[in-house]
């Protein structure tokens, strides 16, 4: 039985789960997909959020409240946000968003546009709070009285790009801790290889490594720092005995991403390339 469930929230926020419908968007539905990815490029939720709203007529009877998810890998999905249900209108084409799919049946005046009002007390766990559909995944919309384990929270600090990597080491520790929570960092570091930087911001000195021949590439790489807070690396090793909490001060960036097809010569060239430019061998923590 699981210890905490989504209905479980609900409730503590007052909120009924009897009143309350789930609803689960697939990315595996083509027009969902193709909403979604808008939405990500665009740094919005304006076509997911029309795309919620528009549902068959009686869709929300004696509901107040969606809870809307979006599937992930397996029966897992992401919470996306919670929604207070209004009125609703029909969904005439003047309704339809910019950009919204052009194949789509949706905003025909057919079916009902409901109006929602995003309910911001939940706004902390939007595309964080992880839970466990469950195996009967077909049905995208079920009773707010259906249990739905919490998986976990992912971390807040979302994985963006490679160029905006900078990472204390407790937020390192923080990740390495639990991939299967913070999975898009783990995706993201264990697919390719790199040359980094690791700097302590206690002296301002620097180290630059590489990591190649890692199966997980870049993370597992990383993942041995979390480890052993030296990397094997003799001056940090030195630094860590006159200091031994010292590591808490190393944050973590990328020089260079690299695919994971390249030959350990290729690396070596482009890791030395940066130690002279940053002379880390002159005035950091290079030691060769």
């Amino acid at each position: 039985m699981p210890l905490l469930c989504f209905s479980d929230v609900l409730i503590r926020a007052g909120i009924e789960p009897e009143k309350t419908m789930l609803i689960r968007h697939a990315l595996s539905s083509a027009e969902f997909r193709q909403c979604y990815n808008q939405d990500q490029d665009n740094g919005n939720k304006n076509l997911v959020f029309a795309y919620t709203c528009n549902q068959d007529v009686g869709f929300s009877d004696g509901v107040d409240y969606w809870a809307v998810f979006i599937s992930d890998k397996g029966t897992t999905c992401k919470f996306y946000g919670l929604y207070h249900v209004g009125e609703w209108v029909p969904d005439t084409p003047n309704l339809k968003p910019a950009q919204y799919p052009e194949d789509s049946d949706s905003f025909k005046g057919k079916r009902a546009y409901y109006m929602l009002e995003r309910d911001k007390r939940f706004a902390l766990y939007e595309n964080r709070l992880i839970v466990d559909w469950g195996k009967n995944a077909r049905p995208f919309n079920q009773k707010g009285t259906n249990e739905k384990e919490i998986i976990g929270i992912q971390s807040s600090k979302v994985f963006i790009n490679y160029d905006d990597v900078i990472l204390d080491f407790c937020d390192l520790e923080d990740y390495v801790s639990d991939p299967k929570l913070h999975r898009e960092w783990y995706d993201a570091l264990s697919a390719v290889y790199a040359v980094y930087l690791i700097v302590d911001k206690k002296s301002g000195k620097q180290y630059v490594g590489s990591a190649y021949n890692e199966r997980e590439g870049l993370w597992g790489r990383w993942a041995y720092y979390v480890k052993t807070k030296h990397g094997d690396n003799a001056l940090m090793k030195a630094l860590l005995a006159e200091d031994p909490e010292r590591y808490k001060h190393f944050q973590f960036s990328i020089l260079q991403i690299l695919p994971k097809n390249i030959k350990p010569e290729g690396v070596v060239h482009i890791e030395n390339r940066y130690k002279k430019k940053l002379l880390s061998q002159e005035f950091g923590l290079n030691g060769n």
